[in-house]
């Protein structure tokens, strides 16, 4: 192995720090998918691609990407990556540090003759924050559209569809951006953990067991719209007053579903809510609320949904209002593959630290999507007291150092073990 630099580490942190210029916002950090940001990211990290040698190109969904070819042209390729896009009011690493990591280990490789060509990706769309559906670059590389994508409107009323058009895409060719499964070995993601454990156990890397499974709905709490002074209690359908209790209530099922630290518990969050006519003195007709709910496997997940469906409808009911379900997203829970899992720990042995924290993944990632394809491994980073989606996210650069050595040892790693599996299945 090259062994790592303190300039390898600092220089993918101001990378990091770099790519934060690209916001939508002079203030705080935002960028989504298929916008002037968004591509100003892109010609950036291709550009950093370039520079480790990589041939270089944006896909058919606006995907960044780079490919180098292994011992011979036109081998299958192990592809590392991660997200460039942002939640709004976004911290400087998920999914960035990933796609920069990626490039670091590529250029350390250079020389570096490998079975498989080495291919990265700067996924477009994982968070979902423009159009509400999750995923979308990655959903495209593994071949999984949904043509009513196309009606998904922003805020601003843009389609999917138009926004394609604005950036330079033909919505005709998405296809063109999905691979198939004998192009790929697999495909290796390093990510800091959005969450305490490693922290807690006072350790900077771990591995990646499972993918939670995720379920994302719309919610609708149905009532009337009447005079705020004239209308008595007893004639109120008060829609806002519903969806706080669908609030409160989601949250209390969730909790009473298990330790979510362990497989059979459940995670559930509110992130948004709109109010209609949302006037100071008019009684609320209609409120819209977003869900999230996720587990460690997907039959935890969905019979979550199935009782907190039932008892939302129960409630609304109860206060004359009605109650509406509209699935927006839905992910399976995506194990990795204990090959791929062998290499990430190899490559965190390699570093000096043993006997490696294995976590189920409570938020999701691209791997999620690329699981439909290929095998998938992770490697976790260690983020300052678990904090991301906000401006606090924060990495050591001690971390970033040692994570370098391991995702550049894992990939040896699955080298080796591809090679062996080849010698294997090869004709005597």
């Amino acid at each position: 192995m090259s062994g790592g630099t303190s300039s390898d580490a600092a220089l993918v942190l101001d990378r990091c720090h770099e790519l934060d210029r690209y916001s939508a916002h002079p203030v705080h950090l935002e960028r989504t998918h298929l916008t002037r940001q968004h591509a100003q990211a892109n010609e950036v990290v291709a550009g950093w691609m370039a520079d480790a040698g990589l041939r270089t190109w944006v896909d058919a969904a606006g995907n960044v990407c780079g490919r180098r070819e292994g011992r011979e042209p036109g081998l299958p390729a192990l592809l590392l990556g991660s997200h460039l896009d942002t939640v709004p009011d976004a911290g400087s690493y998920d999914g960035m540090l990933g796609v920069v990591m990626a490039i670091a280990v590529a250029q350390r490789l250079h020389d570096v003759e490998l079975p498989f060509a080495l291919e990265l990706i700067g996924f477009s769309d994982e968070e979902g924050s423009r159009f509400g559906t999750a995923l979308l670059g990655s959903q495209a590389v593994a071949g999984h559209w949904l043509e009513d994508w196309w009606d998904l409107r922003d805020r601003d009323g843009v389609t999917l569809h138009q926004a394609f058009l604005d950036f330079g895409l033909d919505p005709r060719r998405v296809h063109e951006a999905a691979r198939q499964p004998h192009e790929l070995v697999g495909y290796l993601e390093a990510h800091i953990e959005q969450g305490p454990y490693l922290e807690a156990r006072d350790e900077p890397l771990g591995y990646v067991t499972t993918i939670a499974g995720a379920r994302r709905f719309r919610l609708s709490v149905v009532g009337e719209a009447r005079h705020a002074g004239g209308t008595p209690y007893a004639r109120r359908r008060d829609a806002l007053v519903g969806a706080a209790e669908v609030i409160t209530e989601i949250e209390r099922m969730a909790r009473a579903s298990g330790d979510a630290d362990e497989h059979d518990g459940c995670i559930a969050t509110v992130g948004r809510i709109e109010v209609q006519p949302g006037a100071v003195n008019v009684i609320p007709g209609r409120a819209d609320l977003s869900l999230d709910l996720r587990a460690a496997n997907d039959e935890a997940r969905d019979a979550m949904w199935a009782r907190m469906e039932r008892r939302l409808e129960e409630m609304c009911e109860a206060r004359g209002l009605r109650f509406e379900a509209q699935e927006r997203h839905r992910a399976p829970a995506a194990p990795c593959a204990p090959w791929l899992t062998d290499a990430v720990v190899a490559g965190i042995g390699s570093t000096g630290q043993q006997d490696p924290l294995g976590l189920w993944s409570r938020a999701g990632h691209d791997a999620m999507a690329m699981a439909r394809i290929t095998d998938i491994g992770m490697l976790f980073l260690r983020c300052h007291d678990g904090i991301s989606h906000h401006p606090d996210e924060a990495v050591l650069l001690e971390d970033v150092e040692v994570g370098l050595d391991a995702f550049e040892a894992a990939v040896r790693a699955t080298a080796a073990s591809y090679a062996a599996r080849e010698l294997r299945s090869s004709p005597a």
